[in-house]
């Protein structure tokens, strides 16, 4: 891979309401809103040789990507290590709730519930982008999740993860260079292995 273009869903139906999803079988659409801002996104990247597109094994992803990528014969491929955050207990409730959460737990804690701990989602992230960035292709489309992209983006700032991040836009093009790319998920893999917060 050369180049990578980060991407987050459209508006799905539980974002919208605020509701924590991070089950994959738990079927999620986009909103009209979000269907929109999908459409928008392949107007913005008409004019980009896209070579592969990746989304994980969220609806809401897959939706993005083929209302984005309409008309156009682009091979995917779902990465599930850049599925969303497992909540645990908080599955189906208010996503302010794990957010509360999350504000007094450590990198390590799981929720309850089998849940997923901050560090091992880095790891798990980690794993993911490592994936895309051995792809053959050259422009490589990742539409996924917020929470990668912001790690990844904060990442290239220097700035390590921190309990509660800053939401990306819905369907926003970011676009990356393989070095950007790989010196990130070096810094979060280096701060998975000793995960504190700052």
């Amino acid at each position: 891979m050369e180049r990578l273009i980060l991407a987050r869903h459209g508006e799905s139906d539980l974002s919208l309401r605020g509701i924590a999803n991070g089950d994959p079988a738990r079927v999620c659409v986009l909103t009209p809103a979000g269907r929109d801002e999908a459409r928008r996104l392949g107007e913005a990247l008409a004019g980009e040789p896209i070579d592969l597109c990746v989304t994980t094994a969220f609806a809401r992803t897959e939706e993005t990507a083929a209302l984005a990528l309409a008309g156009r014969p682009v091979p995917r491929l779902v990465v599930p290590e850049l599925n969303d955050v497992r909540f645990g207990d908080f599955e189906a409730l208010a996503f302010d709730e794990y957010r509360a959460w999350a504000r007094a737990a450590s990198p390590t804690d799981v929720p309850p519930g089998e849940g997923e701990s901050r560090a091992g989602v880095v790891t798990r992230y980690v794993a993911g982008f490592r994936r895309i960035a051995a792809r053959p292709e050259r422009l490589v489309l990742a539409v996924v999740h917020g929470l990668p992209i912001r790690y990844v983006l904060n990442a290239i700032e220097g700035a390590p993860p921190k309990p509660v991040l800053d939401q990306v836009p819905y369907a926003e093009p970011f676009s990356l260079s393989a070095g950007e790319l790989a010196n990130a998920v070096d810094r979060l893999e280096a701060w998975a292995a000793a995960p504190t917060w700052a």
